[in-house]
């Protein structure tokens, strides 16, 4: 394996997408795949995706549902995932799990890097209309469409200035 940390330093969130880049069934599955060995608190594994292809009638039922911000962008990728939380016991509002959407995130970090792996490029967001999502795609009430993933290959260059990050010392408190 190479420096995991050089890799994650050359990750970027593109806003433009190559339309022509097409994700094979395989690879989707492959991606989820990857997302499903993800850690979780007992083992709940408390997450599940739905995945849209740019050009299938999913996608074009998720579209009109994003937020204006994002429908700039996010249609172009090769594929968008609803990432979907356990979030609460069927029938209560109580919490699943207190680590479920903490779980789901790691998921998704799985997710973003077996994309990397495979050459392509993800944009995390939360842009949605979440109840019209919910609604739209039949999320039992207890379940919660946290954000929404694009993956495909960027139609542009990485930022010449690099991603800023705050410095090392800030996050290590030692």
């Amino acid at each position: 394996m190479t420096d995991l940390a050089q890799t994650l330093r050359d990750r970027w969130s593109p806003t433009a997408w190559d339309g022509e880049h097409v994700l094979q069934p395989i690879d989707v599955e492959r991606l989820v795949e990857a997302a499903r060995w993800s850690p979780s608190a007992g083992n709940s594994q408390p997450w599940t995706f739905i995945t849209a292809p740019r050009g299938d009638t999913l996608h074009e039922r998720l579209v009109p549902l994003l937020a204006p911000s994002a429908r700039r962008w996010a249609p172009d990728a090769s594929l968008l995932v609803v990432n979907v939380c356990h979030r609460y016991v069927e029938g209560t509002d109580w919490d699943s799990s207190e680590f479920a959407e903490y779980d789901l995130g790691q998921s998704v970090a799985h997710m973003t890097l077996q994309a990397m792996s495979m050459g392509l490029f993800s944009r995390q967001f939360r842009a949605f209309d979440r109840e019209a999502v919910e609604r739209e795609l039949g999320v039992p009430e207890h379940w919660v469409a946290m954000t929404i993933t694009a993956i495909g290959r960027p139609a542009q260059e990485p930022p010449l200035e690099g991603r800023v990050r705050r410095p090392l010392d800030d996050v290590w408190w030692r």
